[in-house]
C-alpha cells in the first residue's frame, strides 16, 4: 500500500468531512468515493475535456473543402434477408 496516515473525521451537517493532507491531495475539482467493505476509496473524478475541444473549435477557420465521396467506386449494397 502507498502512504497511509490517520486523520480526524469531523461532523458536517448530515455527513462527515475528511481533510486530505496537501501531500495526498487529488488533482481536479471533483472526486468519486466508494465503500469497500469497512473502508472508503477516494479517487479523482474523470476530467471532461469537452470545454477544451469547444474552445479549440472556436479558434479554427471554417472548413470550405468538400468531403470526398467515400462510397465512390464501391459495388452497390445487396439486400439480405435474415
Amino acid at each position: 500500500m502507498g502512504v497511509e496516515r490517520q486523520i480526524p473525521l469531523e461532523r458536517d451537517g448530515d455527513g462527515q468531512t475528511v481533510h486530505i493532507p496537501l501531500d495526498l491531495a487529488l488533482p481536479g475539482e471533483a472526486a468519486v468515493i466508494s465503500k469497500l467493505g469497512d473502508g472508503l476509496f477516494i479517487r479523482p473524478a474523470e476530467q471532461k475535456k469537452t470545454s477544451d475541444l469547444l474552445d479549440w473549435l472556436k479558434t479554427i477557420e471554417p472548413w470550405d473543402e468538400e468531403f470526398p465521396d467515400v462510397d465512390e467506386g464501391l459495388l452497390p449494397l445487396e439486400d439480405v434477408e435474415l
